[in-house]
């Protein structure tokens, strides 16, 4: 909820418009009415989107003609290594082991093969960034089940959609050499990057994956919008306390300064 608080004030206090998408590519992960209880509760913190929502699993054939592109021009191979294998050599990255072909009968995943040694960008947020292509690997696009993978699909989405800035919370942030490569490879400009701190448990933990997790209690909306404030250093006055969702945004999307944010990638949970 935090990078949903933080890229609506970003987009909104630029004039920007903000788009909802939901990445429901894994039907068999898919939590029934997770998606509408996701819009349910951005409705009650007042986080309006503009336009249609965007669900990843009505865009497959814009998927299956990416991946042909990036296989016509030489830049995927197929990969018969299993998890178990993977992990088994540490978390160094994908050795490439298949890069010349699978090394055994069976479902393969198609991974796209990354080009040069380092990629440097730069984070609105968290500064420049110089990345080890070799240590982040050769990403799976289409995992060994034939489902397109995460990587793959923002990137089409983000291009299609005509995003001009991702702002997302730091667990991401490794990933985003990945999609630079897809970005180039695709023919596609790379939108700008922010990426937000992420909520910590008390054991370091992302708290979106602690099993201590709630859903926000949206009986006070007002009071989840100034929490999520204080999280994201905006420093609500607390003259606040009380006020509607509307009257929290307002000040919110008026005074918003990321700058407080600078190279901060987690934040403790209250």
């Amino acid at each position: 909820m935090l990078a949903a608080v933080g890229s609506y004030l970003d987009a909104r206090h630029h004039g920007g418009r903000w788009l909802v998408r939901i990445e429901d590519l894994d039907s068999a992960r898919v939590i029934p009415d997770s998606a509408a209880q996701i819009l349910r509760t951005l409705e009650a913190l007042h986080l309006f989107w503009d336009g249609e929502v965007c669900y990843q699993s009505a865009r497959l054939e814009r998927y299956e003609s990416a991946l042909a592109q990036l296989r016509a021009d030489g830049r995927t191979f197929e990969c018969s290594c299993s998890r178990q294998t993977l992990s088994a050599q540490g978390d160094t990255g994908y050795p490439g082991t298949c890069r010349e072909g699978p090394r055994r009968p069976g479902p393969t995943a198609t991974r796209f093969r990354m080009g040069g040694e380092w990629l440097t960008f730069t984070d609105r947020l968290q500064g420049e960034r110089r990345e080890s292509l070799a240590e982040r690997g050769d990403v799976v696009i289409r995992r060994r089940d034939g489902l397109f993978a995460y990587q793959l699909a923002v990137v089409v989405d983000d291009a299609e959609q005509d995003i001009t800035d991702v702002v997302r919370g730091a667990d991401l942030l490794g990933s985003t050499a990945w999609q630079i490569q897809l970005q180039q490879a695709l023919g596609y400009s790379p939108p700008r990057y922010a990426h937000l701190p992420v909520v910590t448990a008390a054991d370091g933990g992302k708290l979106a994956k602690s099993r201590f997790s709630v859903a926000p209690d949206l009986s006070n909306p007002g009071q989840v919008l100034l929490q999520a404030l204080s999280l994201l250093e905006q420093q609500p006055l607390a003259e606040m306390t009380g006020l509607e969702p509307r009257e929290v945004l307002a000040w919110a999307i008026l005074n918003w300064n990321p700058a407080r944010l600078h190279q901060v990638t987690a934040v403790a949970a209250p």
